[in-house]
């Protein structure tokens, strides 16, 4: 019996989460290292390490050829999206290297091609997979190999105008069974975009228009559509991810909803760039009509994993706030303002009495200086003090003037 001397054989990614595998995206750095534990002195011919990344396809299908003959046939297809070959140990000249007992590390890094990689996926009929294979040869031995698997998540952003645009439609048809019109069914339905991502609440505008003698039901799914393409055929498997189920719409009646929720459950991100795999999402209004088919509205959706930016939502209620406030200042300064009223229409002739004796009384008030220093206020945009006075109170009454009059000057007679 040959003893082997191999007592661990692993890889190990550089990765902060030790126990989730690592997951990375196109152009990254996958980095990690190979550990090769021996018993014994152990003589090594070549440690050989290959990276790949495929999309596969595979399924069978069985047709009929008469009333005993049957045959099947086979559908398969691939796409390569990762091939890279590195030796992390190799003996010159064909000689051989010897290890000693022990543990021996051997740290591996390559970069991930800089062209859009495909998110990883597994489904019935198909898979997208990457991994880290390693081969140890050694002389008189068999081959020894170790796989692991790593995660790529190809980033989908829908901060974009073309996942930001709103989706809507409308779709109505005649209830009939057999040969009897039960009369007309339409639906309008309407979300605020296209792109989200898992865990986000989808808000469903929808009137449903019931000119039938029937009772409707309405309800809205978030659909997952897989396709797997191999050999010019098509294969495809739907599931429902979520649900939402409206009150019933009686006969010639109409039911509006007003931004309805429906939650998007933890599900993968949409794959759209592979040839051969697809993952599609679709959110489908439709209402049930009891002995006839359903009426269906679809509206695409993409789920993405960049979620949507705070500030991404506010950039129009920002620009119109802004447009607000201009139409503020514009209402607020008049072209020609209106000349203020006559000293003798507000203040009755005994105030004015008064206040001219007690300007006489003050004559020995000093000289004021006028002239004021604008070069602070030019050079501040005029934005800036609208908003600095804009919410302030008005001053506060006072029967003192803020503005007093020079020493020098005689007070208006107001009995002329």
């Amino acid at each position: 019996m040959i003893f082997d001397k191999v007592k661990k054989f692993d890889i190990v990614f550089d990765s902060p989460e030790i126990d989730s595998p690592p997951v990375f995206s196109s152009g990254d750095v996958v980095s990690g290292k190979v550990v090769l534990e021996l018993g014994g002195e152990s003589k090594i011919e070549s440690l050989k390490l290959h990276a790949e990344g495929f999309a596969k396809v595979h399924w069978t299908e069985s047709r009929s050829a008469g009333s005993s003959a049957a045959y099947t046939q086979n559908y398969s297809d691939e796409v390569e999206y990762l091939n890279r070959r590195e030796a992390l140990l190799q003996a010159d000249n064909g000689e051989l290297t010897v290890l000693a007992a022990g543990r021996h590390e051997y740290p591996f890094s390559f970069q991930l091609p800089e062209e859009t990689l495909v998110t990883s996926f597994e489904g019935k009929h198909g898979s997208i997979r990457y991994w880290v294979k390693v081969k140890l040869h050694r002389p008189w031995c068999t081959v020894r190999k170790i796989k692991k698997e790593f995660t790529v998540i190809e980033p989908i952003d829908i901060n974009t105008p073309a996942l930001l645009a709103p989706q809507a439609g409308t779709k109505e048809k005649n209830a009939r069974v057999w040969y009897r019109n039960f009369g007309q069914v339409c639906v309008t339905a309407k979300i605020d975009r296209k792109g989200y991502t898992p865990g986000e609440v989808i808000p469903v505008f929808a009137e449903f228009d019931n000119a039938t003698s029937r009772s409707i039901v309405p309800k809205a799914y978030i659909t997952q559509t897989q396709t797997f393409i191999a050999r010019g055929t098509m294969k495809q498997k739907r599931a429902v991810v979520a649900t939402l189920s409206g009150d019933p719409v009686g006969p010639s009646r109409r039911e509006t909803w007003h931004g309805r929720a429906i939650k998007i459950p933890p599900v993968g991100p949409s794959i759209l760039q592979c040839r051969i795999i697809k993952v599609e999402y679709t959110l489908k209004v439709c209402v049930e009509v009891p002995g006839t088919s359903k009426l269906c509205l679809e509206l695409p959706l993409v789920m993405g994993t960049i979620p949507l930016h705070p500030f991404g939502s506010r950039t129009s209620s920002v620009s119109s706030q802004y447009s607000v406030n201009l139409e503020w200042l514009r209402m607020a300064i008049s072209e020609q303002p209106e000349p203020p009223p006559d000293y003798s229409s507000v203040v009755t002739n005994e105030e004015a009495v008064q206040n001219a004796a007690n300007t006489n009384n003050n004559s020995s008030c000093p000289e004021e200086d006028l002239s004021e220093d604008l070069s602070g206020i030019l050079g501040r945009p005029l934005m800036a003090y609208v908003q600095e006075f804009r919410f302030r109170p008005p001053p506060v009454y006072c029967e003192v003037d803020p503005n007093p009059q020079p020493c020098n000057m005689r007070p208006r007679c107001m009995t002329c």
